[in-house]
């Protein structure tokens, strides 16, 4: 018999929002958190905005040997997932550290520290053979995404199965997904996962410029992530992260854990098609979400509602607005979708994980965030996308999904464990 898995613990660490109870409050009040880029100067790129997290590293209580030898998204993602397992309530010490794993996503890695130091060593780009001795101890730290799991299991006594998953924006799903493959087939009882990625840099910014894959509507940085709007013209670049404890049900019952949701099922599809473009009709996310509902043993009807990966840009809304057509049928004109990137931009391989979270607190208040800045709705996309106001919403089952650059499409469905058995 397959394990069932459900989340039990979770954190975020995201713009406007840093902590759980943050996190939901700007959701459920439309707020947006994007503005003017402020860690650089932004005057000579195309976009000039982005979705930044005000995170105070000491505050978050990281020691400053900490702070030195870690990425900004390391630390986040230290932060967040120590804010779930305290929400959890499980007592780390208490369980078998090899029976307790993490995986977590990551796109871009330590991207600012990277561009940081070969600055340095380079002397700000002047010198083809750069200065090794410059070079402080932990690059090497920087240079591999791996360190970010060895931290978090570091944090949190975890002595069983560590990786990194990086599939670009679909990162944030997919570590999910392997950590929960992990408990059903009982290589481990917990694990302690999620994503992050904090790669507001200036080579992230001329990256995306050069794709146009990026918002101008710099003039209003608080309105230019814009879901779904006939005046949307690409995303705000964001970064962030959310963890999560996970265990086997039975288990969490016995303890009397608080269950946010189950992960009923999860699929991912590549399109072998385009590194960066997007099939118009959405066959591969809507194979991702045909699996992840077969493994659920979910019809489309059973969806309460779906949290879009909704990026902002032309392709990316026609294309998952095809999809849920495809997937779920007639249903996709009766199911609430919206994009909470609208309020906290795109961080990438984090926001996966960051929208696990806010589908997962949709569940726990019966409550659908909506898509903030749609005032003027494209007439080729007419599904119910919760414009502008929170919804409350009956909210038993959630489907979330992932767009991402290499052709990778992802999907995941939550569920209450009681609708889940029915």
């Amino acid at each position: 018999m397959r394990r069932r898995v459900v989340i039990t613990g979770i954190g975020v660490l995201a713009p406007g929002g840093v902590g759980t109870k943050n996190f939901w409050s700007l959701l459920t009040e439309g707020r947006t958190a994007t503005r003017t880029l402020t860690f650089f100067d932004p005057a000579p790129y195309r976009s000039k905005v982005a979705a930044e997290v005000d995170f105070d590293a000491a505050a978050a209580g990281l020691r400053p040997q900490e702070i030195r030898r870690m990425d900004r998204a390391a630390q986040f993602a230290v932060v967040s997932t120590g804010e779930a397992i305290a929400d959890s309530g499980l007592e780390m010490h208490e369980l078998d550290p090899h029976r307790v794993g993490v995986s977590i996503g990551s796109a871009v890695g330590a991207t600012i520290s990277l561009e940081d130091e070969y600055r340095v060593v380079s002397d700000d780009g002047s010198k083809w053979l750069v200065d090794h001795t410059y070079a402080p101890p932990q690059l090497y730290q920087h240079l591999v995404p791996s360190s970010f799991a060895t931290e978090v299991a570091w944090a949190a006594g975890a002595e069983g199965p560590g990786t990194v998953v990086s599939t670009g924006c679909t990162s944030g799903i997919d570590s999910v997904g392997y950590a929960c493959e992990l408990i059903r087939t009982g290589v481990t009882d917990v694990m302690i996962t999620g994503a992050t990625d904090a790669p507001i840099s200036p080579i992230t910014v001329a990256c995306f410029d050069a794709i146009k894959a990026t918002t101008v509507h710099n003039d209003d940085p608080e309105h230019a992530s814009r879901p779904y709007d006939s005046t949307r013209n690409g995303f705000v670049l964001g970064e962030g992260s959310a963890g999560f404890v996970l265990e086997e049900l039975e288990s969490a019952r016995r303890r009397g854990a608080h269950i946010y949701a189950e992960i009923a099922g999860y699929a991912s599809r590549c399109n072998a098609y385009h590194m960066t473009g997007l099939r118009a009709d959405g066959l591969e996310m809507a194979e991702a979400i045909r699996v992840a509902l077969d493994e659920a043993q979910l019809a489309p009807e059973a969806i309460d509602y779906v949290n879009a990966h909704g990026s902002g840009t032309k392709q990316n809304d026609r294309h998952e607005t095809a999809a849920f057509k495809r997937s779920l049928g007639e249903h996709a004109h009766r199911v609430p979708v919206s994009s909470i990137k609208s309020m906290v931009g795109h961080s990438l391989g984090a926001i996966g994980s960051i929208e696990i979270a806010a589908s997962a607190l949709a569940m726990d208040n019966d409550v659908v965030p909506p898509t903030a800045n749609l005032h003027n709705p494209d007439p080729e996309l007419d599904l119910d996308y919760v414009p502008l106001e929170a919804r409350e919403h009956r909210t038993d089952t959630v489907l979330t999904v992932g767009s991402g650059f290499g052709g990778f499409q992802s999907a995941m469905v939550l569920t209450t464990p009681e609708r889940s058995a029915a």
